[in-house]
């Protein structure tokens, strides 16, 4: 049996969680709010992205590791990753932290790209 078209709607599915509650998170951040250092809202995150990662690791060994743009979007998570956490953690002014928030939220856009088109040039190709 195949198993492609309910992992990628896994997969996708955890995009959007995650994306959404980037958004939320990197809002409460940027305004201090105190529902940030919520348990729910400090594992949440970890888990969906969990269930994200290990759909695309399994996606993408169901389609070959060779392909461009599956490198491509590699490299973009892991920039992604890095900008989010000064997005939500690390950034030291609001203003640095909404900043790295508008960057990531670019980085994951062009993600979505390089996915849909199945090309690094994203929504460029």
């Amino acid at each position: 049996m195949n198993y492609y078209f309910p992992i990628k709607h896994l997969h996708v599915t955890a995009v959007s969680l995650s994306i959404i509650l980037f958004l939320i998170r990197a809002y409460w951040s940027v305004t201090g709010s105190p529902l940030l250092q919520k348990r729910l809202v400090r594992i949440l995150p970890h888990v969906i992205d969990t269930v994200l990662l290990t759909c695309g690791v399994i996606l993408a060994a169901m389609i070959g590791p060779e392909q461009p743009w599956i490198l491509t979007k590699i490299v973009l998570l892991i920039a992604y990753i890095g900008v989010g956490t000064y997005a939500i953690k690390r950034g030291r002014t609001p203003r640095t932290r909404l900043i790295a928030a508008v960057c990531a939220v670019a980085i994951f856009v062009y993600i979505v790209g390089v996915a849909l088109a199945k090309s690094p040039a994203g929504w460029f190709a």
